[in-house]
């Protein structure tokens, strides 16, 4: 019978421990909303997660950080908004009412005052405005306030496991001609970098929250002098984290973890669903071969549903953009500037975009049999004690030369020129103005970017690599262009889309004053009720 290897068994333990956590205590208050506005609050959330689309996991981060930025925006000196704030975060949803514990209150609260006074203290920098330090650090505040109230502590558990490995296993692979040096401590962190981002899909800013936790191990406790001090290094952590994300070579350690991530993925669902009972499963390879196929077929099904629900949500979020941008500006442009209005073109211009996700979205095939296969033996690679032990390799391609990089530059900017060409042409002979035209581009890239990107998450069961045709190398020519316009525009998206600035000026403010009112009301008639008895 093979043996389990020490990472496992420490593997196991953790994940027992975790489990115990989860216990709720006793004799602990905790915070509690009115359910009925809880209720109207969380419908609201819900409409906002259509508009405002974000992958499934990344929404109550997402919240917290608006939320947080409109409380700040009418906070007055000294007021303590932490109870308030977090009351909010429950009604909508984001946490499930009576379990965050009365004593959090105080801890957010503290978050809040120490990046508040980093923001307020800190200055721009090298064409990085106030707006931009703002952003950057309140959008770090959101993730240490989520990681305070619902601890991540079965992804961290994943992440060391999966890092432990990982250092071992990595190998960098460089050719003669390739002059690229990396030191050991590059190496583990693009790897930390890159378990997150493959693993659990997290995003840049919880990646440079957890970037900052390495760099300042004490960082949730900090004195009051080291946080004086940190404010004034403000621009240089920064710059640190930045170097580290936007490392040459976090694309080639992405793409490693990325193909190796399903078997930790596996062997993690088997433990948490039986913490007891996984020293007997993992000790048994029939055993543990039956789990893994219950857990995968599991998954498979849940990267269904998740699939559709993605397609169908950023279809809604961009197809009601699109027709918003269509009546205020389309429309009235074309009719008293292009002297007449073509219903033809303004279909085309509303129905393409859909359609090329729902093309995206139905064209995405699942793994094939023999992927089961190969997630079985290296889920029992990863599980087991083995005297050989497979390598990951990580090649690094040498340089291109200086007439090389010319030639693929030029060539690469053909691309572009030769793809957008052809699409202005045919709007062109479509009789498509030239706001149309460009709307019609900015959305279509946003579609297709944003159908990547869910076919990527697709792969999340993948390691087996299909062989790419020569029909799919000459569709990249033309679709990378695109693809790379779509995810700068995606960027632009978030922070310009006129929904999102329309339901923060007009909408969220007045309705969670009418959602706090209502529920003091209710408060009200049951102290009144309770005095009739």
């Amino acid at each position: 019978m093979p043996e389990l290897s020490q990472e496992t068994k420490n593997l196991i333990k953790n994940y027992k421990n975790y489990r115990q956590l989860l216990q709720p205590k006793e004799g602990v208050l905790t915070i509690h909303v009115d359910e009925i506005a809880s209720k109207v609050a969380s419908f609201y959330e819900k409409i906002r997660g259509v508009v405002e689309w974000r992958e499934e996991h990344l929404l109550r981060k997402t919240a917290i950080e608006r939320i947080l930025k409109r409380r700040l925006l009418l906070k007055k000196s000294g007021e303590v908004i932490a109870e308030a704030f977090i009351q909010e975060l429950i009604r909508g949803g984001h946490f499930p009412n009576d379990i965050i514990e009365e004593t959090k209150i105080e801890t957010v609260q503290k978050i809040i005052d120490k990046y508040l006074f980093i923001i307020e203290n800190s200055s721009s920098f090298e064409g990085r405005t106030k707006t931009h330090i703002y952003n950057w650090i309140t959008g770090l505040a959101s993730c240490e306030i989520e990681e305070t109230l619902s601890p991540p502590l079965k992804e961290k558990i994943m992440m060391e496991y999966m890092m432990e490995l990982m250092k071992e296993r990595a190998r960098i692979i460089t050719s003669r001609k390739s002059k690229i040096e990396i030191s050991e401590e590059e190496i583990n962190t693009q790897l930390y970098i890159a378990i997150q981002q493959a693993v659990f899909r997290l995003d840049k800013t919880i990646v440079s929250y957890h970037l900052l936790l390495k760099k300042f191990p004490d960082w949730r406790n900090l004195t009051q002098e080291k946080i004086e001090q940190i404010t004034k290094n403000i621009h240089q952590i920064w710059d640190s984290i930045e170097k580290d994300l936007n490392h040459r070579l976090s694309g080639k350690f992405y793409n490693a973890c990325e193909k190796y991530d399903t078997p930790y993925l596996i062997l993690g669902d088997i433990i948490n669903n039986n913490p007891d009972n996984a020293f007997q499963i993992l000790e048994d390879p029939e055993a543990l071969e039956s789990e893994i196929k219950e857990v995968y077929q599991e998954r498979l099904g849940k990267l269904k549903l998740k699939m559709k629900k993605a397609g169908i949500f950023s279809v809604v979020s961009i197809f009601i953009t699109k027709l918003l941008v269509a009546i205020a500006i389309e429309i009235p442009f074309d009719k008293y500037f292009s002297g007449g209005f073509d219903y033809f073109g303004l279909g085309i211009n509303i129905v393409i975009p859909p359609l090329l996700m729902l093309f995206l979205i139905l064209t995405i095939r699942p793994p094939q049999k023999s992927n089961f296969q190969k997630v079985t033996m290296e889920v029992m690679k990863i599980t087991y004690q083995r005297n050989k032990k497979d390598f990951y390799e990580i090649r690094i391609l040498p340089k291109r030369g200086v007439i090389m990089n010319i030639m693929v530059d030029f060539f690469y900017l053909l691309s572009y020129i030769v793809t957008f060409g052809i699409i202005i042409l045919g709007l062109t002979k479509i009789n498509f103005g030239i706001i149309s035209q460009i709307i019609f581009i900015i959305f279509f890239c946003l579609i297709a970017s944003a159908g990547v990107k869910i076919r990527e998450s697709a792969k999340e069961l993948v390691i087996e690599e299909r062989k790419e045709t020569i029909l799919q190398s000459f569709v990249e020519i033309f679709s990378i262009p695109i693809l790379r316009m779509g995810k700068w525009l995606s960027n632009q998206w978030s922070k310009y889309n006129i929904i999102v600035i329309f339901l923060n000026s007009l909408i969220d403010m007045p309705f969670q004053l009418f959602v706090e009112f209502f529920e003091h009301w209710r408060s009200f008639l049951k102290e009144k009720k309770e005095e009739i008895h």
